[in-house]
Order: C-alpha cells, then sequence, then structure tokens
C-alpha cells in the first residue's frame, strides 16, 4: 500500500490537534495582547460558534473536549479543502 503526502498530512495534524491542549495552559499570541492593551473586555462574539471555547457537549473533561473539537476543526477544514481541491480539479480536466 503506498501512502500518500496527504495521508501523512492529515495524520501529523490529527496528532498535533489531539496534542495541542497540553502545549500549554497560557493565553495565545492574540488574546495575551488584547489582555496586556486593555481591549480584551471591548470584543464582540463571533456571528455563530460551532464548537464555542473548545467545549464539546457532553464531554466532562476539558481536556478532552479540547482534543474533541481540535479533533473536528481538523476534519472539518480538511474536508473543505479536499472539496475545494476536487472541485478546482474538475475544471481543469478536459470534456470528454
Amino acid at each position: 500500500m503506498k501512502v500518500k503526502w496527504w495521508q501523512i498530512g492529515l495524520l501529523l495534524c490529527l496528532l498535533v490537534a489531539a496534542l495541542s491542549p497540553l502545549a500549554s495552559s497560557a493565553p495565545d499570541g492574540l488574546e495575551r495582547v488584547a489582555h496586556d492593551q486593555g481591549f480584551m473586555g471591548r470584543a464582540t462574539a463571533a456571528p455563530f460558534q460551532l464548537l464555542a471555547d473548545y467545549v464539546f457537549p457532553g464531554v466532562a473533561n476539558e481536556t478532552v473536549a479540547t482534543m474533541l473539537s481540535g479533533l473536528i476543526g481538523t476534519l472539518a477544514v480538511f474536508g473543505v479543502a479536499c472539496a475545494v481541491a476536487w472541485l478546482v480539479r474538475s475544471r481543469r480536466e478536459p470534456a470528454e
């Protein structure tokens, strides 16, 4: 069985998404700057949220919920990227 480059990329992305909650408890860079500059409270809510604050319904453990949210987000982005690639590729192929 020949492994394709996108399969390796997907596995690496899923691994990073699964392990990311274990990396650091500190806020990310943008959140840190907003806090340091004093405009953290002026943010408005996003127009929609699928998994707000990485909380996964029905999972009590916050770390596991964050991992699941990351995995689902990674798979969703991968699915959209595959759909776009398929559309672009189908338009390039000559009509028979």
